[in-house]
């Protein structure tokens, strides 16, 4: 049954890789990591459908990587939420990155496919809210390209919706990837 699922979520995501290539040559911007790039910056991912690809993705590697992954998931957990519960942002790597590396790139959530570049998102009634991409690009030199993300978060939006229905999902969830993971 989640096969449905994640085939829509893989349609949605090569979307959204392809307008992220498309942008990002218009800016001649190539990522080639920061001290600002996804793999260092604490991210909180909202959607059971996205953990469950992601799980997917991490139950086909093989135990060697796994329990890789797991123990620095475990360190990166126990290093940015202290026992007083207060969250750390501290550019810990993420745990699945592998010498600069994603070992679940096919797998990653939409935030990790959208970072860096200089975007907008719109809501009903109010003003686009901009985002101004990493400092690496150097944007604030170049003239805008509009990066309109409010169609992604809508899709997203949809195949979660119908996902949590589907599965009787009805907490919210707010994990970063190694809490996902663990």
């Amino acid at each position: 049954m989640t096969d449905t699922f994640f085939k829509a979520l893989k349609t949605l995501y090569n979307d959204m890789d392809k307008t992220w290539d498309k942008i990002a040559a218009g800016y001649n911007f190539i990522c080639n990591g920061c001290k600002d790039n996804c793999c260092t910056s604490l991210f909180f991912h909202h959607t059971y459908i996205e953990k469950d690809y992601l799980c997917h993705g991490f139950n086909k590697l093989d135990q060697d990587q796994k329990k890789t992954i797991l123990t620095r998931a475990d360190i990166y957990v126990k290093k940015t939420f202290s026992e007083n519960l207060k969250t750390k942002a501290l550019k810990i790597i993420c745990p699945a990155n592998e010498n600069g590396q994603c070992l679940l790139y096919s797998f990653r959530p939409m935030i990790c496919r959208l970072h860096g570049l200089p975007h907008e998102l719109c809501k009903p009634g109010a003003e686009p809210i901009k985002g101004p991409g990493c400092d690496a690009g150097l944007f604030d030199e170049k003239s805008y390209i509009k990066f309109d993300r409010t169609p992604f978060y809508k899709q997203m939006a949809q195949i979660e919706m119908k996902f949590r229905q589907d599965f009787n999902k009805t907490d919210k969830i707010k994990e970063t990837i190694a809490q996902m993971l663990i």
